[in-house]
């Protein structure tokens, strides 16, 4: 990586085109290895990474994503689950409802910074039936299927950064 972290999460933007380039492994188990170091509530580590290459299972998992066809054209979908279970056994409800999304989501934040890092692009998807999910991908009964990641290199240009809240807007100190 190239970019130092403050100037790579400046950079990160969704990315919905991407040319027909393979992602090289070596990047890919970085971006996964990225992704598998987040912090978790009890280094519970509840998620699970599948990774989707088969261009027949992406246009599946594109129909299942309610028909975001620009999804077809990244050579790389991952499937990120989480297992709620995993974290209920030691934090109980909360860990069920809140911690293993919060972990999960950490993962997926630290696999979009790195994608970043790598110059690739990468979009988090979160709309899908996660029931077809579950079938398409033949996921154990206690994987909840939280987020698609796609990830290639951008065709074109990025999508412009959206605009933030003023930091004053969004922050209260208390001393």
């Amino acid at each position: 990586m190239t970019k130092d972290v403050i100037q790579t999460i400046k950079d990160r933007a969704s990315v919905r085109a991407y040319k027909p380039k393979e992602v090289p492994e070596e990047t890919l188990e970085k971006i996964l290895e990225a992704a598998h170091l987040a912090p978790s509530a009890g280094n519970i580590q509840p998620w699970e990474f599948f990774v989707v290459k088969n261009q027949a299972k992406i246009e599946k998992l594109t129909e299942i994503a309610y028909g975001q066809e620009w999804m077809t054209q990244a050579p790389v979908v991952v499937v990120i689950c989480t297992n709620p279970d995993l974290s209920a056994a030691k934090y109980g409800q909360r860990g069920e409802e809140l911690y293993a999304l919060q972990d999960t989501s950490a993962a997926i934040e630290n696999m979009l910074l790195a994608a970043e890092g790598y110059d690739l692009g990468s979009c988090w998807v979160g709309a899908f039936d996660e029931q077809q999910v579950k079938e398409v991908l033949e996921l154990p009964a206690e994987l909840v299927p939280l987020a698609f990641v796609t990830i290639g290199y951008p065709e074109g240009d990025k999508e412009e950064v959206r605009p933030q809240k003023e930091l004053d807007e969004v922050t209260t100190i208390i001393n």
